[in-house]
């Protein structure tokens, strides 16, 4: 009897710590707590977006939950940890679409919902001062976080550098986010994603000082060949300005004036040599 009332005690502490609605990949945790209905298949996996929800963390879970869109992920303005492993909510299956990029492209492939991975993370977005817009930091813990799940996503489904991008840069006229004070050159120091090198950037300066204007035509034409949608009118229209504005939101956070500047043109440049062979 004393036998049987271990097993049994045993048995009920293991299933208390066992709980169906998380998952332990290792590197973080997925919570399965909250989902989205969908039942459109995903095509095959080439493209991983990230964005901000611009929400609170309980708006951000209606809105993704109970509305017309979705992420695959959603990371909370503080994470939570379990055995040291961050906490992330895993809203739709990675086989299914999710309602993320809405119109989008890029490096020609349209509409990013059939074959991307979205990640949203919970932050304000930006706040306007008077005639400045001040942007929201992100939290160390949901950096953490985005590191090791993107990581995860990458390995799995071998996706390129080049094609980790955000909502900004594949759609620049509607969108901001992740915006200038997302890391992502931290990121590109633990693997993840695209950035150029400094002395690449400065061979394509050529002299040049970093604000001394440079053809719209140019970079009209080195952006497009690195993926964006851009016009190539060699006219600086409203389209153009936005694009120049999220190239320098994810490359060069510094200045983001989406003026055509020869800085600009050699940060797209270098990236074109190193990530898609155009010397």
């Amino acid at each position: 009897m004393k036998r049987l009332m271990v097993c049994v005690f045993i048995t009920l502490l293991i299933g208390c710590s066992y709980s169906p609605e998380r998952e332990d990949r290792g590197r973080y945790i997925a919570d399965h707590s909250h989902r989205y209905s969908t039942n459109q298949d995903i095509d095959s996996v080439r493209f991983l977006v990230l964005h901000y929800t611009a929400l609170n963390d309980q708006r951000s879970l209606r809105a993704l939950t109970g509305g017309k869109v979705s992420a695959h992920y959603l990371i909370p303005s503080q994470p939570k940890y379990k055995n040291q492993e961050p906490i992330i909510f895993q809203l739709v299956p990675e086989s299914q679409r999710a309602w993320h990029a809405g119109k989008s492209e890029w490096n020609g492939y349209q509409n990013l919902n059939h074959g991307s991975i979205g990640i949203e993370i919970v932050n304000c977005g930006f706040k306007r001062q008077f005639i400045k817009t001040e942007w929201c930091l992100y939290h160390p813990s949901q950096i953490d976080a985005v590191i090791r799940l993107a990581k995860d996503i990458i390995q799995r489904y071998q996706i390129k550098a080049v094609n980790i991008v955000g909502h900004s840069d594949i759609a620049p006229l509607r969108k901001q986010d992740p915006g200038p004070v997302f890391p992502w050159q931290l990121l590109y120091e633990q693997g993840i994603g695209a950035w150029p090198d400094d002395v690449t950037v400065n061979r394509h300066l050529a002299g040049r000082a970093p604000d001394m204007p440079a053809t719209v035509a140019s970079i009209q034409k080195v952006l497009s060949l690195y993926g964006y949608n851009i016009p190539q009118t060699g006219l600086l229209d409203n389209a153009t300005r936005q694009t120049i504005q999220a190239f320098q939101m994810h490359f060069r956070p510094s200045n983001i004036s989406g003026m055509p500047d020869a800085e600009t043109e050699a940060i797209a440049l270098a990236l074109l040599e190193k990530y898609q062979n155009v010397q």
